[in-house]
């Protein structure tokens, strides 16, 4: 993946391209001063992008809109946005990340954020080597309540294995819900899943990325609007067994 696109500010100086043995420039990868640790899967309008952006400056994150439907239904009613909806909500967000960074050319800030069009859930492991990420964001997620599209949620043992592939050990899962149903979902399968534990609700409270996750979203304040409720888990990569 070559994201030097996305974090101009982290291109590597004076450094030579890798190109393919054939020399296509097209095929040309330049690489970055640091890797990108944080991905908000399903990131909206980029508020927990934008938030976190001053919080972790040494850090890269990435943002990916949300595919489902149910939030995109939700996109549409609040923002009479086009029947393209994914293609500008991915639009609107890097046009905000670059608005942000000119009107903060000074203290050159928002260079550690960028957002990208992809189906995480088919794709991830195209877009992260091997223990790659520090944290992974998934705020609010499609609960799909029919049981019959329980398999299109975007938590599953399936999916928590791709997430265990790309995360380092000591990594965090940070998950936010307002339906009880998909927290409880989540946090079986989470549990149920070798390479992951529960990280205690003491260890939560002090960790400043749940902090701004509960209220810097944009379906987080809608809950808060609401007065709804809202559920949150983490869980951490542990380390891989060592082999017999």
């Amino acid at each position: 993946m070559d994201w030097a696109a996305h974090y101009p500010a982290y291109l590597a100086p004076d450094s030579e391209q890798s190109t393919t043995e054939d020399n296509d420039s097209r095929s040309a990868l330049r690489p970055l001063t640091r890797a990108v640790t944080v991905a908000d899967i399903g990131c909206g309008f980029g508020g927990l992008l934008v938030a976190l952006a001053p919080k972790l400056p040494n850090e890269l994150l990435i943002g990916k809109p949300p595919f489902q439907a149910r939030r995109l239904r939700r996109l549409i009613s609040r923002n009479s946005i086009g029947m393209e909806i994914r293609t500008q909500v991915t639009e609107f967000v890097q046009d905000r990340i670059r608005a942000l960074r000119k009107q903060n050319a000074e203290d050159g800030l928002y260079q550690n954020i960028a957002c990208l069009r992809a189906n995480s859930m088919k794709f991830l492991p195209n877009f992260f080597k091997k223990a790659q990420l520090k944290k992974i964001f998934l705020c609010f997620p499609d609960p799909h309540f029919k049981a019959r599209k329980h398999k299109a949620r975007i938590v599953s043992l399936t999916l928590n294995s791709e997430y265990a592939f790309v995360m380092q050990p000591g990594g965090i899962v940070y998950t936010i819900t307002d339906v009880e149903d998909l927290h409880t979902w989540m946090v079986r399968h989470f549990d149920e899943h070798p390479s992951f534990e529960k990280v205690s609700k003491e260890e939560e409270a002090e960790d400043e990325c749940v902090k701004t996750m509960m209220v810097e979203t944009e379906e987080g304040k809608k809950v808060e609007r609401n007065k709804g409720e809202k559920f949150v888990a983490c869980f951490r990569r542990l380390e891989d067994p060592p082999w017999p």
